[in-house]
Formats: structure tokens, sequence, C-alpha cells
């Protein structure tokens, strides 16, 4: 099944980071959380990817134009005999990667509608954010997805906490202290979509269309919109405080959505 990943984003609220890149391009451990997100979807066999570029897309263009030199150490010959000597790294032999200029100021749902052309003929796609990573069981959501027949499949996760956790008994005396709890109130979306095609006949193009507004408004009035229930690891990448929350996490080697090592 092929993955449409939404790549547009500005990164604005990172600032001291992703002032000169896109948001998809901001690094975990040396790799753009776009990588981290692409070698987790291909670990279950989707490695099929379309990318919905936006705001600074000729930089992803770039990584992936000189994906080997990016992620190889190599050595070059500039005498010309022989150019580039490959030494090791990483290489996806396996990947097919669709790179699409969707707007620089096209909101997602707009963003969506403009890669209909390069989904024709398939019945089903996956759809996810470049800015978030999770340990989402892909075989389970496609397999929900397709037992429902809905048209749309969003991955219902619970808000990371932000805040240390406190919990007292009636003398106000610590029972409990956790640094960042997973909240467990409400789901929220966290993306990990899958869609039927019909989902374009809600898309109409329309630069200022947010997929997440009338689109998902509509299709949940319909009765066409189902939640797969994720209780484990989700975390976007907003703040500061989460680009330094996921490279911790991923230099400790305790990263859940690491599946690849």
């Amino acid at each position: 099944m092929k993955l449409a990943i939404l790549c547009g984003g500005y990164g604005t609220r990172i600032r001291d980071v992703a002032d000169n890149i896109p948001k998809p391009m901001i690094p975990i451990g040396g790799y753009p959380i776009l990588w981290h997100i692409m070698k987790y979807y291909a670990h279950f066999g989707h490695n099929d990817f379309l990318l919905c570029l936006g705001y600074k897309g000729s930089v992803i263009k770039d990584y992936f134009l000189n994906y080997k030199i990016h992620n190889s150490d190599f050595t070059i010959d500039l005498s010309g005999q022989k150019d580039i000597q490959y030494l090791d790294g990483t290489c996806e032999l396996d990947w097919k990667v669709t790179l699409a200029e969707t707007g620089t100021n096209a909101m997602t749902g707009a963003r969506v509608k403009r890669i209909q052309k390069y989904l024709s003929g398939e019945d089903n796609f996956m759809l996810t954010y470049g800015d978030g990573v999770g340990d989402v069981d892909l075989e389970k959501l496609v397999d929900f997805h397709l037992s429902h027949g809905k048209i749309l499949t969003v991955t219902g996760v619970r808000p990371p906490g932000r805040f240390g956790e406190l919990n007292c008994d009636a003398n106000g005396q610590v029972t409990e202290f956790n640094e960042k709890p997973q909240a467990s109130g409400g789901r929220i979306s966290g993306g990990f979509f899958v869609c039927r095609s019909e989902i374009f006949s809600y898309l109409p193009d329309r630069e200022d269309l947010v997929f997440e507004i009338d689109p998902i408004r509509q299709l949940v009035r319909e009765g066409q919109m189902m939640v797969f229930e994720h209780d484990g690891f989700w975390q976007p990448m907003d703040t500061f405080r989460d680009y330094k929350l996921l490279n911790d996490t991923y230099e400790k080697g305790e990263a859940p959505w690491v599946l690849w090592r």
C-alpha cells in the first residue's frame, strides 16, 4: 500500500533548529525525522512513498537525489579517474520515492488532493504527517481499515504529557511522580491514516482546504470515519522541547519506533 506523507510544514515553533530547513528534515540522531518515519513504514513492507512537498521542498529533493552521499562514508577521487567510492552507510535500494510539489502555502487538504493523480488505480492508501513518530502496529491498522469498509481510518492516540504529574494522598504527601506521563484522558488524532480512494470526492482543490476540518467533519457526519486506538508510544515534533526529547530518546537507544537496528 502506498504511503503519502505531508511534508510542507514550516516548523515555526522550532526556530532554534528549523530556521533554514522544512520541518520534516529536522534531525533525530543525525537523520531527518522524515527518514525515521519512512524507515518505520518500510519495516512493515510499505516502501512506496509519495512526499507532498511545500516549504523548502528543494531541500527534501536534494536529500533524496543525493541519498547515498548523505548516508554513507565515501572517498572521492578528484582526478576524475574514479569519481566516488562508497564505503558504508544506509542504502534503501527497495524504496520508491515520488516527490510532488503541492504548493508552498497549501493547507493539508489541498496537498492530499494534489497527489490524486499519483494514486490512480489505488483502492486504498496510507497517509501520515512528516513530523511525528510512534510504534503503531501498522499491520493491525491496515487490517482494521480493510475490515470496516469506511472511507477513512485515523489512529487515535493519547497525547503525551508535557509536565510532571503528581499523585498525593489526603494529607498532601506525594505518593507518585511521573516526569512525562502519557495523558489518560481522551484521544487525539495521531495521523497514521488509512484512506479509501473515495476520500478525494471530499477534497475540492482549494488552497486553504484543511484536511482536518471540513473534509473530516463531513466524513464524521456521514458515518465514514473510524478510529484505530493506539495506547503505545506517539510523539510529535512541535517544539524545541519535543526535539530534545526525541533526540535524547534516540541517543539512549530507547526509541520505541526504531525497529530496524
